[in-house]
């Protein structure tokens, strides 16, 4: 959950009952992890390990190095990435790191084009022709369209000046979560990844057209 007041009871519940020498690895994807580190008596042993989805055929690792990470604690987990065979990227501490960073603001430029007329799978095939192994819509459904929906409220408060296309909150509001809820851009079939033509995700697109 990319909630820091979640983040918050999880690490203040693992500081009390870790052993002293113990990494606390976070998966965050765009929280601040020299906040997070705060939340605990052993800053030096919190590192972020951000994982892409899906987290089993992705190779990339984001190593997120925090401001008080002891250098042993980063020799510990880029020995474990190599260990389980991902591609470790150390990434200093920014908002969104290195990844989302370059997704989030490649979903908003495409929240305007879905405004202004294209389809979610007409910018996935044009990104993929583009060269992406997946458009930004089918990973937005890997990962789950309750984050970008949680990255979105943030930055509502953050940066009031950063302005989006509100067909992700109306997605959001509909239960579209992705492939997790069987439905987000796209439908998906139980059991399986591929993405499937939504006739539902179709009609909230034309509704939200209509509606600016």
């Amino acid at each position: 959950f990319e909630n820091m007041e979640i983040k918050e009871k999880v690490f203040n519940s693992l500081d009390a009952v870790m052993k002293p020498g113990a990494i606390l690895a976070s998966n965050t994807s765009t929280l601040d992890l020299n906040k997070i580190a705060e939340f605990t008596q052993r800053p030096q042993d919190v590192v972020g390990l951000h994982f892409f989805s899906p987290a089993n055929i992705m190779k990339l690792l984001e190593v997120v190095r925090g401001e008080k990470t002891a250098d042993d604690v980063m020799t510990t987990v880029m020995a474990l990435s190599a260990k389980i065979r991902k591609t470790a990227v150390v990434s200093g501490v920014c908002d969104g790191f290195i990844g989302n960073r370059m997704i989030e603001e490649l979903l908003r430029q495409a929240g305007f084009l879905i405004d202004e007329g294209a389809s979610p799978a007409q910018i996935d095939k044009a990104m993929e022709k583009f060269g992406m192994a997946m458009g930004p819509y089918r990973v937005a459904d890997m990962a789950g369209n309750d984050i970008s929906y949680a990255i979105r409220q943030r930055r509502a408060v953050e940066r009031p000046d950063l302005r989006y296309s509100e067909i992700g909150n109306r997605l959001y509001e509909a239960g579209r979560h992705g492939v997790k809820t069987g439905g987000g851009w796209y439908d998906y079939i139980p059991g399986r990844r591929d993405p499937q033509p939504s006739a539902a995700m179709e009609e909230i697109i034309n509704k939200h057209r209509e509606a600016i």
